[in-house]
């Protein structure tokens, strides 16, 4: 049975906690009062649909049913998770929060998006305050996986500890803050970052162009993958970072900063940065630049996945427990029935694999080609890339048909067959669809060589053993239609 999540508040964080919790297999019921609440979450869960499914290399779970409800009764009773994302004003908070408990159960969750307000701030006028946490997170919430988890003496250690675990379920990083300070840990650094900036074009040392090149050509890229401290232990090189600190330690005591001071938003500043905002990015529309925002957080994202760094290390644990919970085949045990295609890949379409006309780029194909044959390797037992082997697969060929295309964010998967498989010579049919479509084939064929003299040899014995078991096993399905065809042969064309 779904689990459910109510989502108090559908603004821009609001929603983004619907789509996250909702991409993620949770019934959600939002409630706001706002007549336009529908549109705005059906817009975030729209966007969110293209990104946040193609993020990882497994498939996420079904989409959980998303609910706009009338009233808070109906909206938190029964739900596991309630998240607040109001307006930041105490009193509002905590009359809420008194309302949510008259309906909410007594395990339910109470979790507040606040950037600004302690647990105990919003603790101090319930009856239940060990109900209460703050779970904030950064925007867009269904694609930035930090959170930060703040709670007071009042909550017991087993409910934060469940407020972490359902947070990482749902594929974030809680990071546990050790003390109740308002604006928590990330919105500090950005702030000290915003007020710097502000003082930067209020003196005209440089434009808001300028300054934002600063960082996304130069800081930003770092922090991206290592945060101050992983930055400063490269910059102390062998001195180490007790020697590099005494000697960089005066420097901060130099007055080249104004963390602290904030510069008045007069006309005159406010009027600057408006007309350098403009002249900077006026010419693209707030979408256009979410749409922007997302595609590159999830290159990013994508690429620290892949080298198991930074936010990418969250992206692969997210990963192996899909496939777990999925049952990917990994050996010959796993295959319920060997004599039917195998499901080698299982994923959504990723923003990155598209073109400017929405089309998949062919070196994505191949790429996910690639991870089909890997995992046709190690379901017969070839480690993929074991560095020390003296022998392994090599690819000889390989025949990729281009048929048709899907939007980002749409399911895909790769049906494998063993065609041949003689202890030498593995030939192999993938075929990658979506939704019932068939987007591309490839016909691939690998030989296994002594990497030393690139010479055929015969597999181990096991491995060898389980690619004929495998290809007896496949042999009395039909052939593929397209299966060796040749490069250029004729076929009918669907005209537009």
């Amino acid at each position: 049975m779904p689990r459910v999540a109510a989502i108090i508040g559908s603004g821009a964080i609001g929603a983004g906690w619907a789509a996250r919790f909702v991409l993620n297999g949770w019934n959600v019921r939002v409630f706001d009062p706002d007549p336009a609440t529908p549109e705005r979450v059906h817009a975030v869960l729209a966007r969110a649909r293209r990104a946040l499914p193609g993020l990882g290399d497994v498939a996420l779970p079904a989409e959980g049913e998303l609910a706009f409800c009338g009233l808070i009764s109906e909206t938190v009773t029964g739900a596991e998770w309630v998240q607040e994302s109001v307006p930041e004003r105490l009193e509002l908070k905590q009359t809420l929060y008194r309302k949510l408990q008259e309906h909410a159960g007594e395990e339910t969750i109470l979790a507040s998006s606040s950037s600004g307000f302690t647990p105990s701030d919003l603790q101090a006028t319930s009856n239940n305050p060990g109900q209460i946490l703050v779970c904030h997170p950064l925007n867009p919430v269904y694609l930035l996986p930090l959170v930060e988890v703040v709670h007071s003496d009042k909550n017991h250690p087993d409910r934060i500890d469940r407020a972490r675990e359902t947070l990482a379920e749902i594929g974030m990083v809680p990071l546990r803050v050790r003390g109740e300070i308002t604006a928590h840990v990330a919105d500090r650094l950005q702030e000290a970052l915003w007020r710097e900036a502000l003082w930067l074009v209020r003196d005209e040392v440089a434009t808001t162009q300028e300054v934002d090149d600063a960082i996304r050509m130069g800081a930003g890229l770092r922090w991206a993958q290592m945060g101050p401290f992983d930055c400063a232990r490269i910059a102390a090189g062998p001195e180490g970072m007790a020697e590099f600190l005494r000697r960089v330690g005066p420097a901060l005591n130099w007055s080249r900063s104004k963390l602290t001071e904030v510069p008045e938003l007069d006309a005159g500043l406010i009027g600057r940065i408006v007309e350098q905002s403009e002249d900077q990015s006026g010419h693209l529309s707030p979408e256009d630049l979410e749409d922007r925002r997302d595609r590159n957080l999830v290159t990013l994202l994508r690429g620290l996945a892949s080298q198991g760094w930074g936010a990418g290390v969250a992206l692969r644990r997210q990963d192996e427990a899909r496939a777990e919970r999925r049952a990917m085949p990994r050996r010959m045990a796993d295959l319920d029935d060997p004599a039917r295609p195998v499901l080698t890949v299982d994923r959504a379409v990723p923003l990155d694999w598209l073109d400017v006309r929405g089309r998949m780029i062919e070196a994505r194909c191949l790429e996910a080609f690639g991870h089909a044959t890997d995992r046709m390797l190690e379901i017969v037992g070839s480690a993929p890339g074991d560095g020390a082997a003296e022998a392994g697969f090599l690819t000889e060929e390989s025949h990729i048909r281009h048929l048709d295309t899907a939007p980002a964010g749409a399911p895909l998967r790769i049906d494998s067959r063993l065609i041949v498989g003689d202890g030498t010579r593995m030939h192999l049919w993938h075929e990658m669809t979506s939704d019932g479509r068939t987007l591309a084939t490839a016909e691939q064929v690998l030989l296994h060589v002594e990497f030393a003299t690139r010479t055929a040899c015969e597999a181990e014995p096991a491995v060898a053993e389980a690619m004929r078991r495998l290809a007896r096993a496949q042999a009395a399905l039909p052939a593929p239609e397209g299966a060796g065809r040749a490069l250029g042969a004729p076929r009918e064309v669907t005209r537009h």
